[in-house]
């Protein structure tokens, strides 16, 4: 029994991807250049912007509609944040925020190859048939929703989660609803108290979306205060296989193994996996559960539930 435990796991670690794995984003054949131009910014894709075009990650895309803009993100809108101004600042919003939006707004940028359907659901990658057959939209700012308040930027940011200077990880006490819970933020990174209860939660699950030094920007910091960037939970690189590293082990494997996962997430999360016995936690629920630990097995004095991965 020992011997197939062990072999169950070691099979959780060296996942491989059915599909090319930057997915959706090989653009339908066009690739990395379908982001980055690596002559000439967005002027080598056609388009006439700023100055500042390409001056940022060789940023092929126009992004300045975006520029200055402010959007109302999650719960209402009670998450404002101001967009950069340009593509030459210092900014963790630029690179984190500012430059997915401008392929993935569709309200005021210009929606390129986007098809306003998710890739994994249009090739059949997903599987699970809780989400139902209806197209899920990739469009933050075009998903057919409205928000209703005659916003001067169009679509409806209300209904996704809050990136920007006032998402920060701190709205529910310490670090994240990690209060008591051993895990705090030094000003650079989020330190783990070892033998704490999220200690056990990362030898559990893990903690990749806020790992120091994985994938750059993950997190923005103003006034010593982390928040949250759309590169915090998703690596835009890789869609389909998350590898772990020594400075953030999943599952206190040490690093260097393969685990499924969707959407670009950063980290192990395969939506695919169903559990009907309550006996186990799918990786989706884990990834979650590394910002809002107060809802973790761990938090609430429950240690003998595992992660299922695969």
């Amino acid at each position: 029994m020992f011997i197939l435990a062990v072999a169950g796991f070691v099979m959780a670690q060296n996942w491989n991807s059915p599909v090319d794995v930057l997915g959706a984003h090989n653009n339908y054949g066009r690739g990395c250049a379908g982001c980055h131009q690596p002559h000439s910014g967005a002027f080598g894709s056609g388009y006439k912007g700023p100055a500042d075009s390409g001056n940022y990650a060789l940023w092929g895309q126009d992004a300045s509609p975006l520029y200055g803009q402010t959007i109302a993100f999650g719960d209402g809108g009670s998450y404002v944040e101001v967009l950069p101004s340009s593509l030459t600042g210092n900014s963790a919003d630029i690179g984190g925020i500012l430059l997915c939006l401008s392929c993935h707004d569709g309200s005021v940028t210009n929606t390129t190859m986007m098809k306003n359907q998710l890739y994994e659901q249009k090739i059949g990658l997903l599987t699970n048939p809780a989400y139902g057959p209806n197209p899920i939209p990739t469009l933050l700012g075009k998903d057919g929703t409205a928000d209703g308040t005659g916003s001067s930027i169009p679509g409806n940011y209300r209904n996704d989660h809050p990136v920007g200077t006032e998402a920060t990880m701190v709205n529910y006490g310490s670090p994240m609803q990690g209060t008591g819970q051993g895990v705090t933020f030094n000003g650079t990174n989020f330190i783990v108290a070892p033998g704490s209860n999220y200690d056990k939660f990362v030898k559990n699950y893990g903690y990749p979306a806020i790992a120091p030094g994985k994938w750059g920007p993950q997190y923005g910091i103003k006034a010593g205060i982390p928040y949250v960037l759309c590169t915090t939970c998703h690596n835009q690189h890789v869609m389909t296989v998350y590898t772990s590293s020594t400075s953030s082990p999943i599952a206190n494997d040490g690093g260097g193994k393969y685990y499924s996962k969707l959407f670009f997430i950063n980290g192990p999360y395969n939506p695919n996996v169903v559990i009907t016995n309550g006996k186990s936690a799918p990786s989706t629920v884990q990834f979650c559960r590394q910002c809002h630990f107060g809802e973790s097995n761990e938090a609430n004095n429950t240690f003998t539930i595992p992660t299922t991965f695969q």
